[in-house]
């Protein structure tokens, strides 16, 4: 974790723009930022965007870009363009070095960028599959990537908390881990195949927790987000 920063990140999984920014409104001064992915930002774009970032909750702004380096650059050119900049933007480090130096150089230090590793959605046979190295395995795999990602320049990468403990161990003190797969102890895993508890997440080291249905699917979403701090209290 961060010293002295709230690790929750919610993610705002929604197209609907009144209730993304309800939530922000409503999670603003409990968690320490809000995701918009694809399905907010392809809605509504950059004036969507403002609405929410103007509730006073950091973003990251989750469009994991992978395309040819200049591509990239100047996708993330055209983001840091928003109104306010986004807290976290990330890509995707499979897009290999050359994409990832030139996503570093475009963001020059304006927000934190990262890189996507091995998505939680997808097990060992799912990435063996997919075509890579059928010698390792997905940690192994997230160590890499995580190598490369740091030597290009980005502050971090996003991986599943079964990886935080090996990238942590490779990259050393400094480089970040945003983790999604994150549920509560009483959650339902859908979609994600290698998930933890907020508690565990923790414990391994990472640096921010990604948490979505577990809050905004509550009754009371910021009552949700409050008793998840309070259970990584003592980790």
């Amino acid at each position: 974790m961060i010293p002295g920063q709230n690790p929750l990140c919610i993610a705002l999984d929604t197209p609907d723009l009144a209730r993304a920014v309800t939530l922000a409104k409503a999670l603003s001064g409990t968690v320490g930022y809000v995701k918009l992915g694809m399905e907010f930002y392809y809605a509504h774009g950059p004036k969507g965007y403002a609405q929410v970032a103007a509730m006073g909750v950091p973003v990251f702004l989750d469009l994991k870009l992978h395309d040819i380096p200049n591509t990239v650059a100047q996708g993330l050119t055209s983001l840091m363009k928003l109104d306010p900049v986004p807290a976290i933007v990330n890509v995707h480090a499979s897009g290999g070095r050359p994409m990832l130096t030139a996503a570093a150089d475009a963001v020059a230090g304006r927000a934190r960028l990262i890189a996507v590793t091995i998505l939680t959605s997808l097990s060992d046979h799912d990435i063996h599959e997919a075509g890579y190295d059928p010698a390792r395995n997905t940690a192994e795999q997230a160590r890499d990537m995580a190598l490369v990602v740091k030597s290009s320049g980005l502050d971090g990468v996003v991986c599943s908390p079964l990886d935080i403990a090996n990238i942590k161990q490779a990259t050393g003190p400094g480089f970040l881990t945003i983790v999604p797969g994150i549920r509560p102890p009483d959650s339902a895993a859908g979609d994600q195949k290698r998930i933890a508890t907020p508690q565990a997440a923790l414990a391994q080291g990472a640096d921010i927790l990604v948490i979505g249905r577990p809050v905004t699917g509550a009754a009371d979403p910021v009552a949700a987000a409050h008793a998840i701090l309070e259970s990584l209290h003592g980790h």
